[in-house]
């Protein structure tokens, strides 16, 4: 469950958007976080606040494979992004990290940059507490909201290992 202030981004919203490559030897994802978003809205590392959300257009994350973006995004403080679509790699890393995203057109259309929305991860459900629209997302399957709460894969493969013992 995650419920925040939402930060509204366009279509297309590439990894090198996210987090600049001039920042990717960067040494923590503390640090990562810094230099989140600063191409696209240099104001954004120091607006975001714990817990708020990221919506965006179609094929958000696209671009290179690295799993800094997300990493960036987390670190910011970001709950969840809510997108019409991702990019898969995208996609794929950020689950791995455990960092929840949903896919849900509508939403990412009607919601406005500084609504209140929250988001049930169970149930794929978005709530949009300023204008009181509703919106589903399709809800994780059980596997990967174990992943999620877990931490990411990693994570989930090694507490999976201490349960198999």
């Amino acid at each position: 469950m995650a419920k925040g202030i939402v930060h509204k981004f366009g279509d297309n919203i590439d990894t090198d958007v996210i987090i600049p490559a001039r920042y990717l030897n960067a040494p923590s994802p503390e640090e990562l976080a810094k230099h989140c978003m600063e191409d696209i809205d240099p104001t954004f590392t120091t607006r975001v606040q714990q817990g708020e959300i990221i919506v965006g257009g179609a094929n958000f994350g696209c671009g290179s494979s690295r799993e800094h973006a997300p990493i960036a995004i987390q670190a910011s403080g970001v709950a969840c992004v809510i997108a019409a679509s991702f990019a898969r790699i995208f996609y794929r890393n950020a689950i791995n990290i455990g960092f929840p995203i949903l896919e849900c057109p509508e939403a990412a259309e009607k919601i406005s940059a500084g609504d209140v929305i929250s988001v049930d991860f169970t149930t794929g459900e978005i709530i949009d507490e300023t204008t009181g629209d509703t919106f589903k997302a399709t809800a994780f399957p059980a596997f990967i909201t174990r992943i999620i709460e877990n931490g990411g894969l990693l994570p989930y493969l090694k507490a999976r290992q201490e349960a198999e013992k």
